[in-house]
């Protein structure tokens, strides 16, 4: 393997760590990670769930808060209808429980057995039957057009909460809530379907908490520049602003009805900071007969943060965390807006009752999915996880007992290959429903029940899996050449439809190509496909649309149903597909280091680095770490059936460390052996074991160390 650090300017790790406030190693770490702009790196170095975004930036938000906060004063019927997976059990049972909590008669639906994915006819056609009027889709729903329409021409409304591509066309709905929408302007697509339907409860909480919704106001500040009185007004909508205006006056040039002002303030309430001064500012520009009855903002935004009290906005900006993260400098103004948005937090408490229970079925969402873990995902993990360790809600908790994860600190790593494993089963089995029981009962003996069986469920997964990888790896194997050696399918009715997904994966791993697993049954084949090394799969789906039945998903993960009278000509298409797939270069041979440790520093308080940079996962793996000469002892062979591992000892002066070192058995005695001084490559993790933490290497590569000359 060959080891890679990339060299940055010191002079440009000074700048950022005297920036941002950090220390030079984690500027060093994000400046090699290319983490350099301020609105990425806030969500390494902040935690804070005022930094999420607004729920109302996403397309359809109040259209879709409108329609449910309507079905609340009618005494309507609503349907939630979700999907299979982790994401969209969570989605359901986060939607389900906040609008029962809202007063709402609500019904829930999720595939079972080998339902299609996403809304269908006959889920549309039981809830005309059943009264419901209003149906919302969550983690699903952007794909179907027909079922819609069918849903509309029964007297059913629909409201679309989504993350997956949109295809070309897009299905009439009364709202569709999608971050990757034509036209979006959410600061941030790659939310997870569990994540938009947090946001919409985030929307209904200020509907229905703050007076301010649906209400537009305006935010004025004025301030003197030269000879002249700038006036800047920012037009603000359920907190988020939606307009700018910007005028700069002359004293005693134009009067104020030769500006842009009256229209753009016309029926709306004026705030500003400080009215004494900005009255005085805005008569010196206009003269003393013009009134713009202001708002004195200062007073009540002090009571709910009493730290601001008696400064100016100028001052503010100067102790301004968002100043520093900002891409270019923050006006007064900006300032105003950010202080009157956290004073309404606050005063609505719009982060209260069971926020922290819902960041949990969040980052649950988030993980399982496989988002990536930057932006905005980071502080919704990061905070569904600290909820979580400190007290899992019902169902979550009876699960984690079973898996024997009770009384331990939770970790992204236990959600990943743990949780969300157990979870998924229980849609790969054909019974969702019992994960979504699980979350949404308030009977413990059912929570008991319902955990034993999805763990019974998770078990039997495992052995259909790897049967199922018995009959895949041949047939991609077999036929990797017939697609260029730039993509592998295995097709079989004996390959069972729950685990299409997970054998894809497997297989895209192992190749390092992109994946598709079909199950075929009867006149049906319903497939899986993986991506990697850039291929996104928007443009296989694409191509291939017209065979389809039904398709949907993301450009790395994604699934489709065909009859197989067009099984023939999708081979066909896939093959000639293939000859044009390009993907990036792979380096499985190469290690990219994030920082180089001296002996010295390889002391446990390095994990307040560590910590800093997690959650680890998709587009944020675990931080590579390279240290040289140490003193490698205690060598031992370790696992269940073969000892295929090895764990040794590094000592670092300061600081021994029990270390790991996974398949690198055949390595012992040749690589390295009892008393040699080695550099090593390695990821720093806490292992849990008898219920006691403990902090150890992880190595990825390891040799001895040069002779000096050599």
């Amino acid at each position: 393997m060959v080891w890679e650090k990339r060299d940055i300017p010191q002079d440009a790790v000074k700048e950022l760590a005297a920036k941002f406030g950090c220390e030079a190693l984690t500027a060093s770490i994000l400046l090699r990670r290319g983490v350099v702009e301020g609105k990425d790196i806030l969500y390494y170095l902040e935690d804070d769930k005022r930094y999420l975004h607004n729920p109302f930036l996403l397309p359809g938000m109040e259209d879709a808060v409108e329609r449910i906060l309507a079905a609340k004063e009618e005494r309507e019927k609503v349907l939630v209808f979700g999907d299979r997976d982790v994401d969209g059990i969570t989605s359901t049972t986060l939607l389900t429980s906040y609008l029962r909590g809202m007063g709402l008669e609500v019904l829930w639906r999720i595939p079972q057995g080998d339902e299609v994915y996403g809304l269908s006819a006959e889920a549309v056609e039981a809830a005309a039957r059943d009264d419901v009027t209003l149906i919302i889709t969550v983690d699903c729903g952007i794909s179907n057009l027909a079922e819609v329409d069918r849903a509309n021409a029964l007297g059913i409304d629909v409201v679309i909460t989504d993350h997956h591509n949109p295809q070309e066309a897009v299905p009439d709905a009364v709202a569709i809530v999608n971050p990757k929408l034509e036209g979006s302007g959410y600061p941030f697509r790659e939310i997870c379907g569990c994540v938009v339907a947090y946001k919409l409860v985030s929307a209904l909480r200020f509907a229905l908490h703050s007076k301010s919704y649906g209400a537009s106001l305006c935010l004025l500040n004025a301030r003197p520049s030269n000879d002249a009185v700038v006036i800047e007004v920012a037009k603000m909508r359920n907190l988020a602003v939606e307009q700018t205006l910007s005028e700069t006056i002359v004293p005693g040039t134009v009067s104020v009805t030769e500006t842009r002002l009256p229209d753009f303030l016309s029926g709306q309430q004026i705030l500003v900071w400080d009215a004494g001064p900005q009255q005085k500012l805005l008569a010196g520009a206009f003269g003393k007969g013009v009134d713009f009855n202001l708002f004195d903002a200062a007073p009540q935004i002090a009571k709910e943060i009493p730290g601001v009290e008696g400064k100016s906005l100028l001052r503010l900006r100067e102790g301004s965390k968002l100043a520093r993260y900002a891409d270019k400098p923050l006006s007064e103004l900006d300032v105003f807006c950010n202080l009157f948005v956290s004073y309404m937090r606050k005063r609505d408490n719009l982060a209260g009752g069971n926020d922290d229970g819902l960041l949990q079925l969040a980052a649950l969402g988030t993980v399982a999915d496989i988002m990536p873990l930057e932006n905005e995902n980071r502080v919704i993990v990061r905070a569904g996880l600290k909820s979580l360790n400190a007290g899992a809600r019902p169902g979550v908790s009876n699960l984690m007992a079973k898996l024997d994860l009770a009384g331990r600190m939770l970790s992204i790593h236990d959600i990943a290959w743990k949780l969300g494993p157990a979870l998924n089963a229980a849609g790969r089995m054909g019974h969702a429903e019992k994960a979504a029981r699980l979350l949404l009962s308030e009977d413990r003996a059912e929570r008991e029940q319902l955990a034993d069986e999805i763990v019974l469920m998770n078990e039997e997964r495992k052995r259909i899996g790897d049967e199922g990888w018995k009959i895949a790896l041949p047939l991609a194997e077999e036929g990797k050449a017939r697609y260029n050696d730039v993509f592998v399918m295995a097709a079989s009715e004996e390959i069972p439809r729950g685990v299409t997904g997970i054998i894809a994966n497997r297989l895209m791993k192992r190749f390092n190509v992109p994946a598709m697993v079909v199950n075929i049954s009867g006149e049906t084949a319903v497939g899986s496909l993986r991506s990697t090394r850039g291929y996104a799969l928007a443009a296989f789906l694409e191509t291939c649309a017209d065979l389809f039945t039904n398709h949907g998903g993301h450009d790395q993960a994604a699934g489709f149903t065909l009859n197989m009278a067009n099984w023939p000509p999708f081979l066909e298409r896939v093959q000639r597909l293939s000859a044009s797939i390009e993907l990036d270069e792979s380096a499985d041979d190469v290690i990219a280091i994030d920082a180089e440790l001296p002996p010295s520093y390889l002391k446990p308080d390095i994990f307040k680095t560590v910590d800093r940079f997690e959650p680890f996962g998709n587009e944020n793996p675990a931080l590579v770490f390279l240290s040289r000469g140490l003193t490698l002892s205690e060598t031992a062979f370790m696992g269940k059936l073969e000892a295929n591992h090895v764990k040794f000892t590094l000592d670092a002066g300061a600081h021994k460390w029990p270390c790991v070192y996974w398949q690198a058995a055949d390595k012992a005695g040749r690589d390295f052996s009892d008393g040699d001084r080695v550099d090593a490559v390695f990821n720093i993790a806490r292992d849990y074991f008898s219920g006691k933490e403990r902090c150890q290497l992880v190595i990825i590569d390891v040799q001895r160390t040069a002779s000096p000359g050599n």
